[in-house]
């Protein structure tokens, strides 16, 4: 890349999420512009959270080199592969896991820094190519918990880390800002007036709600630490959701909950391995020279044997990802309509059934009740009646389950709901926060 000019304040925000990560600034104008990356089907503004890595033998020396690619690029060079490679998805949700610290790779160990890295330097550069010039600060998104965080010191642990990455990445300088915070500060450059308002922010790993108040007033005379009243959060959101649809019509068809034949005896079929199935990001780790090993020989004793041998395929092939789009698309259908199909087909598996709203909603209901549970809970403790929010804005993906949108509907009325760029606003909060920071001078982490 050739040389750029350095701006010591780039008014850029970095929303880098479990499933989708995106980019914006404040241009000259006051705009936002979010960044759009060239894919298969057009220009994106989600850049998906992944990294493709393959074992490249040069032609001229026969050295094995390994090479990567991150978003959209991965996604393609992935699909493209006759041999798949390694495809490493959802590493934002191990970055609170003290016990996960590196995965081998064709050989050689490599920590989750390391291939975080590898996508927050991607990012880097085509912001630098599409902005034209160097970009060595950011101000970043963070959950206000992370995935598996149970104590604030594991909060502290996985934003630490994420620190290093960005550094690795090759930013120098990095603020955070509490995600549904940041969907805050976008949410405020549309108002006229000043609101009491809760933010809802669904990932794909977590989803965190803040009660802030917001608007011009506060703009001109300067946001204090007591315009938050309070955030909460759980550690959970769409793929614990895209788990359920997993569970109840990929897994039976797979051989989940039938049985063996093992000497004397009828066994169940391993039930850890359809766990692993449910997170689509670990289905990389079970193609494993002891796992599958261990399929075929339950293949051998299955009483449903065809079934474990679409099970093999799904992981030899590395079909996670062909398996979550598929999980992806009967979501949004069941948002939109009482009933879908669910459809996924690759040479020797070929799922299709219909699912229902209803059933959906059955599955998920845990998983709704612990959202209203930190709702009411965030409510509670910063003594604040439903009646008082003035607007609730919601944002991300999963707002757009219906389940999910009665749950505010039912607290504070369906007239206070309000949504808009659901992907992007995060990353639109950040780059508004990273001017303003500008301003003031840059924090170095």
């Amino acid at each position: 890349m050739k040389d750029l000019p350095v701006n010591p304040n780039p008014s850029i925000g970095i929303d880098f999420g479990t499933t989708n990560s995106s980019v914006a600034r404040v241009g000259v104008s006051g705009e936002v512009e979010v960044l759009r990356f060239p894919s298969l089907s057009g220009l994106t503004e989600a850049y998906r959270s992944l990294l493709y890595l393959e074992q490249v033998v040069e032609d001229s020396t026969k050295v094995r080199t390994v090479q990567g690619w991150s978003g959209p690029a991965g996604i393609e060079r992935y699909l493209a592969a006759e041999n798949k490679g390694r495809l490493i998805q959802s590493l934002k949700s191990f970055l609170s896991s003290a016990t996960l610290k590196s995965t081998e790779v064709f050989g050689r160990r490599r920590t989750l820094e390391e291939l975080i890295a590898r996508i927050l330097r991607d990012l880097r550069e085509a912001s630098e190519r599409h902005f034209g010039e160097k970009i060595r600060s950011a101000v970043v998104g963070r959950p206000v918990h992370f995935v598996g965080a149970e104590r604030e010191e594991q909060n502290a642990f996985a934003q630490n880390r994420l620190a290093d990455a960005f550094r690795l990445a090759g930013f120098e300088s990095v603020q955070f800002e509490m995600e549904p915070v940041a969907a805050a500060h976008y949410y405020e450059s549309t108002l006229r007036k000043d609101e009491l308002i809760l933010i809802g922010d669904f990932g794909g790993g977590t989803s965190d709600f803040s009660l802030v108040h917001v608007g011009p007033r506060i703009l001109k005379r300067g946001r204090t630490a007591k315009d938050l009243i309070g955030n909460a959060g759980v550690g959970l959101a769409g793929d614990a959701f895209d788990s359920k649809i997993v569970r109840h019509l990929v897994s039976p068809a797979l051989g989940a909950g039938t049985e063996m034949r093992s000497v004397d005896k009828v066994l169940p079929v391993p039930m850890w391995v359809y766990s692993k199935l449910e997170h689509w990001h670990h289905l990389s780790f079970l193609k494993s020279k002891d796992v599958m090993n261990m399929l075929q020989s339950v293949r051998g004793h299955a009483f449903y044997p065809e079934r474990i041998e679409a099970l093999i395929h799904l992981i030899e092939e590395d079909l996670g990802y062909q398996l979550h789009q598929s999980v992806q698309r009967v979501k949004i259908q069941l948002s939109e309509m009482p009933a879908a199909r669910f459809h996924f087909s690759d040479s020797d598996i070929t799922l299709d059934t219909e699912v229902r709203r209803s059933d959906f909603e059955s599955w998920i209901s845990e998983e709704l009740g612990l959202i209203e549970t930190c709702i009411d809970g965030l409510l509670a403790k910063s003594n604040v009646k439903a009646e008082d929010v003035e607007m609730v804005f919601l944002t991300g993906g999963t707002s757009f389950v219906p389940a999910v949108r009665r749950i505010f509907e039912t607290r504070f009325g369906g007239n206070k709901l309000r949504t808009g760029n659901e992907f992007t606003s995060v990353a639109r909060g950040l780059a508004l926060k990273a001017a303003e920071t500008g301003k003031s001078g840059s924090r170095r982490y």
